[in-house]
């Protein structure tokens, strides 16, 4: 059966931002010394931040990693993200060698952050992930072999512990009070050449989406940041820790002004985690979520684009136990506004396993508070995730063809046994659809906001329509979305 018209993928989310109210969070075998309040605005130039890094520098440590050689059957170059010599975005790891064959024993330079007098600190995972040693040196000179407590790759934060008493540790303070315009100082030892201070302002906050971490809320700045700078710190001009350097985006792999941080927020939170379990654990709602964008605010009658839209409910978990139904857009979570699906996810992940928080949802127009408990977030995971695909609607597709669920449909293409709907046979790849996204495999579960049972529902349901504008709920591979089909510039 044959189905016109054009759809736009509208995109899949997922859960979780970490705030200054939950690091309040008390760590078990960790004293940090934390100052909250707001960084003075009163615009005046010094004629020198000579205090302040007097304050800082000695907070401040070169982290030397060795690495055994590792056979390898080809010289490979260096990899980050999993993408080979990526021209834009680099982690400022330093002195590491681009080939690795039988060479001797490997050698690395990045930084690290004393966070308490007892010798934790703070830097990367991507510092001290292959370590086979971590040696540790001072701002006075003194070197130490290093313990790595814990490290994190999906926030790249890593804890790392020496031996030490009475060590002048930095002060942290709430990086979501952090402002565009504030004048940041950043401290690392770029290229090994030793500590190194640069200038700059904060350029943006809330960076994300950028595929560097899973879990990313960038500070972003245009001081100066090179290689060897993985780890060190950004801090304000009271000498308070707002932000721990990670990646910069450069076409030449040193700096061109874009860098960026972890805030103290996110990373104050996975480190209090890795030193109290020696894990991270984060909170699953147990949804699949997705922005909302003005086709969708017009479709479920919002007056904002702001929330996330719920397209999925894992069955038996948090949200559905609570009452979460698919269509539900969540405009607050534990008493905080929910902007998009990215907070959200944030937000959900340092929330810990247990706790029950309210959470306000727009369902067909009315208002509505559940109550859920959050659980831990499984290590296999993947309807609690953020979908990064485009959400600007497009043109519609023409020339999809559906069919009724059979068995052989449901085995090719993994189809739950209990899922019902119309499968997508057919998409024509020069339409619409096919460039939306989507896709043979595809099962049309919702038209309209009305159920589809079978391609027939589909077809009647697609005929003699008063609007050009059609909701679809689409189930495809690892959960439900919505899409909005738009023919009102096609020809029908």
């Amino acid at each position: 059966m044959i189905l016109g018209g054009a759809v736009m993928l509208a995109g899949v989310a997922a859960i979780t931002k970490v705030h200054a109210e939950e690091h309040a969070l008390k760590s078990k075998s960790i004293g940090l010394t934390v100052d909250d309040r707001p960084l003075a605005r009163d615009v005046k130039t010094g004629a020198s931040y000579a205090p302040v890094i007097k304050k800082v520098a000695p907070s401040v440590v070169r982290i030397d990693i060795d690495i055994k050689p590792k056979e390898q059957s080809e010289q490979q170059p260096f990899q980050f993200n999993g993408v080979p010599d990526d021209p834009f975005f680099r982690h400022f790891f330093g002195n590491m060698p681009r080939q690795r064959m039988f060479s001797p024993r490997e050698h690395g330079v990045g930084s690290g952050v004393i966070v308490s007098k007892d010798g934790y600190i703070l830097t990367n995972n991507h510092v001290v992930d292959d370590a086979d040693q971590v040696k540790v040196t001072l701002n006075d000179g003194r070197n130490f072999i290093a313990k790595v407590v814990g490290k994190d790759p999906k926030s790249d934060v890593a804890v790392v512990k020496i031996d030490a008493k009475d060590l002048p540790a930095i002060e942290l303070t709430d990086s979501s009070k952090v402002e565009v315009g504030d004048v940041v100082l950043a401290i690392g030892n770029p290229f090994g050449i030793g500590q190194t201070v640069t200038m700059g302002i904060v350029s943006a906050t809330d960076r994300n989406a950028m595929g560097i971490e899973d879990y990313e809320d960038f500070i972003q700045t245009d001081a100066a940041i090179n290689p060897g700078n993985s780890g060190g710190a950004l801090v304000d001009t009271d000498g308070r820790l707002i932000g721990v350097n990670t990646a910069i985006y450069s076409r030449s792999g040193g700096n061109q002004g874009i860098g960026f941080a972890i805030p103290t927020d996110l990373a104050r939170n996975v480190m209090t985690s890795l030193i109290d379990y020696g894990k991270v654990t984060r909170g699953y709602l147990g949804v699949m979520i997705q922005d909302v964008n003005p086709a969708l605010a017009q479709q479920f009658k919002l007056k904002t684009v702001k929330g996330a839209l719920v397209g999925d409910v894992v069955p038996n978990g948090p949200a559905d136990k609570a009452g979460f139904k698919s269509g539900d857009v969540i405009t607050q979570f534990d008493n905080k506004s929910v902007l998009d699906s990215r907070r959200l996810r944030l937000d959900v992940a340092s929330t810990p396993p247990g706790q029950s928080v309210p959470v306000t949802v727009l369902r067909d127009g009315d208002t509505k508070t559940l109550t859920v408990t959050i659980k831990e977030l499984p290590a296999s995971n993947d309807i609690a995730k953020a979908d990064q695909s485009p959400s600007d609607n497009s043109d519609v597709l023409q020339g999809v063809e559906v069919q009724d669920l059979d068995s052989q449909a449901r085995a090719q293409f993994n189809i739950p046994a209990s899922l019902k709907g119309a499968l997508v046979a057919q998409v024509d790849a020069s339409s619409a659809a096919a460039e939306a996204g989507l896709k043979v495999g595809d099962v049309i579960t919702e038209i309209n906001r009305h159920p589809v049972k079978s391609a027939d529902d589909a077809v009647k349901l697609t005929e003699h329509a008063k609007e050009r504008t059609t909701l679809l709920h689409v189930w495809s591979g690892n959960g439900s979305h919505y899409l909005v089909v738009d023919e009102t510039n096609k020809a029908g």
